[in-house]
């Protein structure tokens, strides 16, 4: 049957319906994965809300089992440099007391750190760097140490705000977003199941050891960080000594570690408004 000019402009093409259905849906997908995760009860120390729900779209199991291939990598690498740092070395036995005393309270951020293979290493390299991959994969390299003349509370600064980038799976939400940027309604169909989302982001093949945060992870893994910390017995108020060492260092160009975190006064003020919520919790580890 025919219709008439006027009856078929009250319907659209379906080329046009496909364009408008693929905007729902990415609409829809990215309305239901911006929803945090279900937010901590009143608790004790900071609070940062619940994980991103763009995480869910991306296995856990399989990014940490990425996490540990580049790891070693990256451990091999330095290794044959003869940059690896020894069970002996004495900077080697400090970052692994102080990660000993860290890891206890990791449980609660993140369930999955009970099972996670915890390691600890030191490369020998001038860079102002260190990090924390997924799985609780971490490196410290000797120039942040050196360079900055690291007291313990100020190394158990680094390394809880490391940690937390982990436990807050923010590498994960990261690639969870960019899939569901990229993959729009095919993402939404397969939302409940995954299928073969998941899969399809663990093979972009990320360096993980590049990727980038967003200024928020950046403030979000001060924070948790900061409460880290204070619950393994290290003073929370050496987050600002730590963050004048790195502005003075900076001199015009900032380290490698700083390229994409907040302003060190914008940070210093944060970690200023959250020490009445951990302090108390560090007085009573101190005495512990």
């Amino acid at each position: 049957m025919e219709h008439s000019n006027n009856e078929t402009t009250l319907w659209p093409s379906a080329g046009m319906a496909m364009t408008w259905r693929l905007r729902w849906s990415t609409a829809l997908l990215a309305a239901t994965l911006a929803l945090p995760g279900v937010a901590v009860a009143q608790r004790e120390g900071v609070d940062v809300g619940g994980n991103s729900g763009f995480a869910r779209l991306v296995p856990a199991d399989d990014i940490e089992a990425s996490a540990v291939k580049q790891y070693s990598e990256i451990l091999m690498q330095a290794a044959s440099k003869k940059a690896l740092g020894g069970p002996d070395h004495p900077q080697v036995i400090r970052l692994r007391r102080i990660a000993q005393r860290l890891i206890p309270f990791t449980n609660e951020w993140n369930p999955r750190a009970k099972t996670w293979k915890w390691e600890v290493n030191l490369i020998g390299s001038k860079q102002i760097n260190a990090f924390c991959m997924p799985g609780g994969k971490i490196v410290f390299y000797t120039g942040i140490l050196e360079q900055l003349q690291l007291t313990d509370d100020e190394v158990a600064q680094i390394m809880g705000h490391e940690i937390a980038h982990a436990l807050r799976e923010h590498a994960r939400a990261r690639m969870g977003k960019s899939a569901a940027t990229s993959m729009g309604a095919g993402v939404l169909s397969q939302l409940l199941g995954l299928g073969d989302v998941g899969r399809t982001v663990a093979n972009y093949g990320v360096q993980l050891l590049n990727m980038t945060f967003s200024r928020s992870d950046e403030s979000e893994a001060d924070l948790v960080g900061l409460e880290l910390a204070a619950r393994a017995g290290y003073d929370p108020r050496a987050g600002i000594t730590l963050w004048q060492k790195m502005a003075a260092s900076s001199q015009g160009a900032p380290p490698q570690w700083l390229s994409t975190h907040p302003a060190g006064n914008t940070r210093i003020a944060d970690i200023e408004r959250n020490l009445p919520r951990v302090l108390p919790i560090y007085e009573r580890a101190r005495k512990d």
